[in-house]
């Protein structure tokens, strides 16, 4: 059986590129209506948002009063700065990420809350939302849950968007994924080129059907959206893999100094699916020079099963 090169893909990719990027203005609420067969749940990871969560919830209840969304989920990893209560009080179902699933050990990260807030929900469509994001807008959630929904065989969709970086008073257009462009890009075109055409692979609105999620590993860390994409493309095919224009988002953005670290997850979760988990053993350290010494961190490179499995 003869192996596609990178060159032979190109137009396979272009192809996929023009049928599965989808229009979120598209999908408005009452045509999702229409075509809701199943209960929705949305997850909202947590740590420290308590300047954004709450209008993003409001905005989000709106939906679940309308009967599009069934559960909504707010996953805290022990925000000290009043995200639970202040997610409570707009309507969310609250839950802590380290009393789910406690006999998979401690919480550890991103991939870690979405995985267990997987396992926090029942309905069988599942959108993940970040809730970092400024001026929130019900029509991201009401976009990455249209192709589900409305479009034939669509299994697993990511957000697409343009990222402005925010630099005090001044804004740079498409500024922002710096850990997209500088690692995850060129990965994906190095081992996984089937992906390339994917806007924003480390976007953290991921929607997908419940049966394909618990089939696949999470990457405990920041590693976990690339890590889903990947799996997710070698369990349906690209095909079935869909990504959808979400217009513009502005998100908090990590100092350089935090972006090593989050880019060592990545490539640690990128690594495993070059070669299995065990011939990869990845340090749950991470060094940086720093200030004239050593700043040395712990970072979350594991891996939770899948639900399925676990």
């Amino acid at each position: 059986m003869s192996v596609l090169t990178p060159m032979a893909l190109e137009p396979a990719v272009a192809d996929w590129f023009a049928r599965r990027t989808y229009e979120g203005s598209a999908y408005s609420l009452q045509r999702l209506l229409e075509h809701k067969r199943e209960p929705i749940a949305l997850i909202l990871p947590t740590r420290n948002v308590g300047a954004t969560i709450g209008a993003i919830v409001d905005a989000l209840v709106k939906l679940r009063t309308a009967g599009l969304v069934d559960e909504l989920l707010v996953i805290d990893a022990d925000s000290r700065d009043g995200t639970a209560t202040i997610a409570r009080r707009s309507g969310a179902t609250i839950a802590q990420e380290s009393e789910l699933l406690p006999e998979h050990g401690a919480a550890r990260g991103k991939g870690d809350a979405m995985w267990r807030g997987l396992s926090a929900t029942s309905a069988p469509i599942v959108a993940y939302l970040d809730t970092d994001t400024e001026d929130f807008d019900p029509t991201l959630a009401l976009g990455l849950l249209g192709p589900l929904l409305v479009e034939q065989d669509v299994m697993f969709v990511k957000g697409a968007f343009g990222r402005p970086f925010r630099l005090g008073a001044e804004t740079i257009p498409d500024g922002g994924g710096r850990v997209t462009e500088l690692l995850a890009r060129p990965l994906i075109n190095l081992h996984f080129p089937q992906l390339a055409g994917f806007v924003q692979p480390l976007a953290g609105e991921t929607a997908a059907r419940r049966e394909l999620l618990e089939a696949l590993p999470f990457a405990a860390g920041y590693g976990v959206e690339l890590a889903l994409l990947v799996d997710a493309l070698r369990a349906v095919r690209l095909e079935r893999l869909a990504q959808v224009n979400l217009g513009v988002r502005q998100n908090r953005h990590q100092p350089l100094s935090e972006l090593g670290a989050m880019a060592y997850e990545v490539l640690v979760a990128a690594e495993r699916r070059l070669a299995p988990a065990p011939a990869l053993a990845a340090s749950e350290r991470f060094t940086r020079p720093h200030a004239g010494a050593l700043d040395t961190r712990t970072v979350a490179v594991e891996e939770r099963p899948p639900l399925v499995a676990s």
